[in-house]
C-alpha cells in the first residue's frame, strides 16, 4: 500500500519528491528566468570554484582576450587545483580563460585578476558590481577563484543567484563556447596543454551545453550545468551536493519528461491588433519566445502587450514589452521594437529578406 501511494505521488507531483542529496539546489529556465524546481534556493552558503563563472563574465565584459601576457610572479601565491602554469609564460587572457573554467585553474584565476585589475583586491570590486548590476542580492566576492582566505572568509551565493548569473553569461557567444568546451589545446612559449573539462555530464550526457565544477573542504561539492532540448534551455545549480552529477541528471530528466516547450511569440509572425499607437508601423521581437509548461499550464497561457504612448521615436526604438503569464503570474516580459512607416516604404525585397533571415 505505502509502495502504491508513493507511485501516485510521484506521478503527480514528479518535482517535490525527488530525492536528492543537495542543501540547495535550483533548476531555471535559461530564456524566461522561470523556476521550475526549487530547495532552499535563497540560502547563503560558500560557492568554491563555480565562483569562476563570475571570474569568466567580468574578464570577457572588461578585457581585451587576445592581448598575449606573460606570467608574473603572482602565480607563486597560487595553491589547489591548477594548470601549472610558470612564470615568465606567454599566452593570452581567452587561453587562460579556458585553463580556468576547463580545469578550475586557480593559478589561471590569480594571473588572470592581476591582469585586468591590476590585482586581487580590484577585481573583486568588478565581480561584485557585476553582481549588483545582474541582481545578485545574497551574493559577495572576494577573489576570482572561490577558495576561502586565510580568516575563514569566502564567496558567498545562493542557488538563485548563480543561477541567475549563469543565465546572464550564457547570453555571451564567448562564454558559451568556453563554457560548453569539451577539450582545448593551447601552445606556450614554454609547452603545450591538453585541457579536458571536469564537468563529467558535459562527456557523458546527451543534453548538457555547460557547466563548472567547485570543491572546497567547507563548501563541499558546488555544481553548475546547462542543458538543452527539444526548445528547452536550463540551468540547473547544487550546493553542497555529495551526488551532485547524479542530482542534476535527475533534475533534467525530470523536468524534460514533465515540461514541453510551447512558442509563445514567433518573430516573423508578430503582430498587435489591437495596437492603435503604431498602427501604421512595423512592430517587432528580436526572437521567437519559447515558454516551458505542463500540460495543464498550456490552457492558461496568456499575452498582455503594454505600448509606450511615445510622441517621437526613431526605427529600432523599443516601444513596449510583451507581458507572458500563467494564470497570474508574470512568467517573462519580451522587448517589443517599432520600425517606422517611412523605413518600410524605403526597404526593398530583399533588404526585407536580409532582415526576415536576421542578417
Amino acid at each position: 500500500m505505502k509502495k502504491f501511494i508513493f507511485i501516485v505521488l510521484l506521478i503527480i507531483f514528479p518535482l517535490k519528491v525527488l530525492a536528492l542529496s543537495a542543501c540547495s539546489n535550483i533548476v531555471m529556465d535559461l530564456n524566461s528566468g522561470r523556476i521550475l524546481h526549487e530547495n532552499n534556493s535563497n540560502d547563503q552558503r560558500l560557492i568554491a570554484s563555480i565562483t569562476k563563472i563570475m571570474t569568466c563574465i567580468v574578464t570577457i565584459e572588461t578585457a581585451d582576450l587576445n592581448e598575449e601576457i606573460e606570467v608574473g610572479e603572482e602565480v607563486l601565491k597560487a595553491y589547489g587545483s591548477a594548470i601549472y602554469i610558470e612564470v615568465g609564460e606567454k599566452l593570452t587572457l581567452k587561453d587562460l580563460l579556458y585553463g580556468l573554467m576547463l580545469r578550475s585553474g586557480n593559478d589561471a584565476a590569480v594571473v588572470i585578476a592581476k591582469n585586468v585589475a591590476g590585482n586581487m583586491e580590484n577585481f573583486a570590486l568588478l565581480m561584485n558590481e557585476m553582481a549588483n548590476k545582474i541582481g545578485m542580492k545574497n551574493s559577495y566576492f572576494y577573489n576570482a577563484h572561490g577558495l576561502e582566505e586565510d580568516n575563514d572568509t569566502g564567496n558567498l551565493s545562493t542557488a538563485y543567484d548563480m543561477a541567475l548569473l549563469t543565465k546572464y553569461a550564457m547570453k555571451n557567444k564567448t562564454f558559451r563556447e568556453i563554457f560548453g568546451t569539451k577539450k582545448y589545446t593551447v601552445k606556450t612559449n614554454y609547452k603545450t596543454y591538453s585541457w579536458t573539462n571536469k564537468n563529467k555530464l558535459l562527456h557523458n550526457y546527451e543534453y548538457i551545453t555547460g557547466g563548472k565544477t567547485g570543491y572546497t573542504e567547507k563548501a563541499r561539492r558546488t555544481l553548475v550545468t546547462t542543458a538543452s532540448s527539444n526548445n528547452i534551455d536550463l540551468v540547473t545549480v547544487t550546493l553542497n551536493d555529495p551526488n551532485d552529477f547524479l542530482d542534476h541528471k535527475k533534475l533534467y530528466e525530470e523536468i524534460f519528461r514533465n515540461y514541453e516547450a510551447v512558442k509563445v511569440l514567433d518573430k516573423n509572425k508578430f503582430e498587435i491588433k489591437e495596437d492603435t499607437i503604431y498602427k501604421d508601423d512595423e512592430l517587432y521581437i528580436l526572437e521567437d519566445v519559447y515558454i516551458p509548461v505542463t500540460k495543464d499550464e498550456k490552457q492558461n497561457i496568456e499575452i498582455k502587450y503594454k505600448l509606450y504612448d511615445n510622441k517621437s521615436y526613431s526605427d529600432n526604438d523599443k516601444v513596449g514589452v510583451a507581458e507572458i503569464y500563467i494564470k497570474d503570474s508574470l512568467i517573462d516580459e519580451v522587448n517589443i521594437y517599432v520600425l517606422k512607416e517611412s523605413k518600410k516604404e524605403n526597404l526593398s525585397w530583399w533588404d526585407k529578406l536580409l532582415r526576415w533571415l536576421k542578417w
